[in-house]
């Protein structure tokens, strides 16, 4: 009998639909329904997962004890089209001796791309800037020389809530931007050592590997902050580009926000609730600090007009952008192109290439 795989939306590849029609295995497709939801609801999925030995899923899809049970024991794993997996209960799926594949390191170009376009666009005021010219107002604000100021990064301290292989690639292109110090927080304390594997993405960057050889040092110092507050203290942008997990869920709360300095910056690009989001909405409007950039949000998608967050006296101190940050034609294409092959992997076709 042929494995049988659910897709809960189309994934942006080819290869499990070529799968099916080389009868190597069955598809259910959220897309064959013809439903103009780009995704499958919780309805769907428990109609039709019943018998199925694997789930290809996204990020919007809560897979929790409900849908694994509903799947029965054929059950071989589920597949993710993200690298996070906070919307998988992890728990449940070890409990059931399942497996979870997911899709790092493809995508670490364009969130790290995203994540500095984001620091930009708070310190350098580019929407609000704009919104002047959409709004008719250029010639009411003419050029001065204060207006629309914001700090540069050259000689800023860069700090990094984590430090894996997205935040390295996101510390390795902002080099050129001159900061005078990165430092960072991560699970576990550690120092930057070019030969150990933690910091594999900083040792494979040229530049790094050049600067190191010829001076036998980083191009800037990069120092490890184990305490969270302390990091906020000392850095003038703090981006957040840790795994959500229980230890590092509202990471960023009131403490956090108060302990940092009034002319620096947030910077969000990996889970909404790592920041909570009403200390923020009183740090900005309190001033404690000057913006903040988020690609993401707590309860996203759901984010109404009159979200506290888009309220209209701090909009000139928040950038919210809809979760794009791996939104590249290039860095979606693999992800699903892996995500499929993890599918298929967890049903005994070929190999998975990424298993948590």
């Amino acid at each position: 009998m042929i494995p049988t795989i659910l897709e809960v939306t189309r994934l942006p590849t080819p290869i499990l639909r070529r799968a099916a029609e080389a009868g190597k295995i069955r598809l259910i497709s959220w897309a064959d329904t013809n439903s103009k939801a780009p995704f499958a609801d919780r309805e769907w999925i428990l109609r039709n997962v019943p018998g199925v030995n694997a789930l290809a899923v996204i990020v919007p899809t809560a897979v929790d004890a409900e849908i694994l049970d509903a799947a029965g024991p054929s059950l071989k794993g589920v597949s993710t089209m993200s690298v996070g997996y906070d919307h998988i209960d992890a728990k449940a799926v070890r409990e059931r001796g399942l497996r979870i594949g997911n899709t790092p390191q493809v995508l670490d170009s364009a969130v790290a791309d995203l994540t500095i376009s984001l620091t930009l666009s708070i310190t350098r005021r580019l929407f609000e800037s704009e919104r002047v010219v959409r709004a008719g107002k250029w010639q009411t604000t003419p050029w001065n020389p204060l207006a629309f100021i914001g700090p540069s990064l050259e000689g800023k301290t860069i700090g990094f809530f984590g430090f894996g292989g997205i935040a390295q690639t996101t510390a390795a292109r902002l080099l050129s931007f001159k900061p005078g110090r990165i430092v960072y927080t991560t699970s576990k304390p550690r120092t930057v050592d070019l030969a150990s594997p933690a910091f594999r993405v900083l040792a494979e960057d040229d530049y790094i590997q050049l600067h190191h050889k010829a001076h036998g040092k980083l191009p800037v110092p990069m120092d490890n902050v184990p305490d969270r507050l302390e990091l906020a203290r000392v850095s003038d942008v703090v981006i957040v580009l840790a795994v959500l997990n229980e230890s590092t869920h509202h990471a960023v709360d009131a403490e956090f926000l108060d302990a940092m300095k009034p002319t620096a910056y947030v910077v969000n690009v990996a889970r909404g609730p790592h920041v909570d989001t009403g200390a923020l909405v009183d740090a900005l409007r309190q001033e404690k600090i000057a913006g903040a950039a988020l690609d993401v949000l707590e309860g996203e998608p759901n984010i109404p007009a009159d979200h506290p967050l888009l309220a209209a006296d701090i909009a000139d101190r928040v950038v919210v952008l809809p979760h794009i940050a791996s939104a590249t034609s290039e860095a979606r294409h693999a992800m699903a192109d892996i995500c499929a092959t993890n599918a298929l992997g967890m049903v005994g076709l070929g190999e998975m290439i990424s298993e948590l």
